[in-house]
């Protein structure tokens, strides 16, 4: 995440940090469901409006990195080196990604998400989204000629390593093992 420059926008990004903290650990503490926006807002001390100038939903509130993810998987692609290959910017920027969700004090978390139906449901959402996003990031790229279903797919491929990753014992070996796949699968769909 780049560090916002000016005053005003260090508050707003103060302001918006302290409402991810307040609601995340309002829903560790007496449970997702249990928690609603007001009570966020009163806790954290801003009012309802403020709330939602910063989070579009309750849901977004737990998943408060959405849009860094989103825009870094997006720049793995569009600000890597002159003829650097995709497939490892894009396993760079995996890894950072899995680091992040591994996170000692992660794992309450995932379970919090994995015990919330309306929480999957948003985060199958968002993975969906930021594989669009990618997709035509990738689809933009000058140095890439493939099909439009090629760079949707490597897409999707992108983001299943994340979330398998995140998931997996070694989280780095498993990465590095599907990154493995993915490059096989971009070499395949390349030119002949």
């Amino acid at each position: 995440m780049t560090v916002p420059t000016g005053r005003r926008e260090r508050k707003k990004a103060a302001t918006r940090q302290k409402i991810a903290d307040t609601a995340l650990r309002l829903f560790l503490e007496r449970g997702y469901d249990a928690v609603g926006i007001r009570e966020v807002a009163a806790e954290a001390d801003v009012a309802v409006t403020t709330l939602f100038s910063h989070f579009a939903s309750k849901e977004a509130l737990v998943f408060e990195q959405d849009a860094n993810f989103e825009q870094g998987l997006a720049r793995a692609v569009t600000d890597r080196a002159p003829h650097e290959p995709l497939i490892p910017a894009l396993c760079r920027e995996v890894h950072a990604m899995v680091r992040h969700c591994t996170a000692d004090g992660a794992a309450p978390i995932w379970r919090m998400i994995d015990e919330s139906p309306v929480l999957r449901e948003y985060e199958d959402s968002m993975r969906l989204r930021h594989a669009e996003t990618l997709a035509a990031a990738i689809a933009a790229d000058p140095e890439s000629s493939r099909s439009a279903t090629a760079c949707r797919t490597i897409a999707r491929f992108v983001l299943d390593a994340y979330s398998l990753g995140r998931e997996a014992a070694d989280p780095e070996a498993a990465v590095n093992e599907i990154f493995r796949m993915i490059e096989a699968a971009w070499e395949a769909t390349g030119p002949a």
